[in-house]
């Protein structure tokens, strides 16, 4: 009898996530030292009516990412939302993504990264955001986490003063679809760069950046900001080329000799570690394939 009410209560559940729900995405990869922090985040969303299912896709995990992430699931059920935990044996970003997808109900679906920590407004910005009839795309306004190293502070600084960055809809860490939107193409595909060809996908005006943060941490230390810096150069590249007609909707301010004085006016110190890993990128032979930052 007790097995029947748990059953009946999980298909409630699943019918009003269906109707007016929210599912958040999270694809992961041996993160056992943050995932926690990012479900506590959400467990502690303020201001949203809508049900919500979160689902970890961990992929090719070697370390305790899944152990970590289901000893929240009480967490979640105390709440009357969901934690599913999927273990995905083939490693890769994009393919966690669209496992994670096939089991997601929402009329939401947000695509979260393991190491990022939410306003608790958020979800409720995002559901309010994307509930519209017509595709939408919308993320939270981006704070990066403040940094240990010498050389990532310099570069964080700087890089949250380029024009880019500063007018918003970034979505490095954290975009949010609704279904008509996410219509837009078929499964993810096996891409670096998930977030630039999600972003593409939409033009200007129908990118919607919510007040609520997202905090993002930047990678440590100057090799391994090279490294990343490269792997997302690549990847934007890779989409140009595969993508062409996305670059309609490219709308990144490029930075011209007068915007470049005014920044070092104002950060020399940043500019100068900017531009130093700006040059090591470029001049140290490219990389392939997806790479770790930490």
């Amino acid at each position: 009898m007790a097995r029947n009410k748990v059953s009946r209560m999980s298909e409630t559940r699943d019918k009003k996530i269906e109707r007016t729900g929210i599912s958040v995405i999270i694809a992961a990869r041996d993160e056992e030292s943050y995932i926690g922090g990012c479900l506590k985040s959400l467990l502690a969303q303020v201001e949203t009516d809508a049900c919500v299912e979160v689902i970890v896709a961990a992929n090719a995990c070697t370390d305790r990412t899944i152990e970590v992430a289901r000893s929240y699931a009480s967490a979640f059920d105390t709440l009357g939302w969901s934690l599913a935990v999927l273990d995905v044996s083939k490693p890769g970003k994009t393919n966690a993504l669209n496992a994670g997808e096939a089991e997601a109900k929402g009329t939401c679906l947000v695509y979260l990264d393991a190491d990022v920590r939410c306003d608790p407004e958020l979800l409720g910005q995002l559901f309010q955001a994307l509930s519209v009839d017509m595709p939408r795309y919308a993320t939270g306004t981006l704070q990066v986490m403040p940094a240990k190293s010498w050389v990532t502070k310099q570069y964080a600084r700087f890089w949250q003063r380029l024009p880019f960055v500063k007018s918003g809809g970034v979505g490095a860490g954290l975009f949010a679809l609704n279904r008509m939107g996410r219509a837009r193409w078929a499964a993810f595909p096996d891409i670096m760069s998930d977030d630039t060809f999600v972003r593409l996908n939409f033009a200007p005006d129908e990118r919607v950046e919510v007040p609520a943060r997202y905090h993002w941490p930047m990678i440590e230390g100057l090799k391994k900001l090279v490294r990343v810096r490269r792997r997302q150069d690549v990847g934007v590249e890779e989409v140009a080329h595969l993508y062409p007609d996305l670059m309609k909707n490219d709308d990144k301010i490029k930075l011209g000799s007068i915007d470049m004085l005014k920044l070092l006016l104002v950060d020399p110190v940043g500019f100068v570690v900017f531009g130093w890993v700006w040059v090591l990128v470029r001049f140290k032979s490219k990389q392939s394939g997806w790479v770790r930052g930490r």
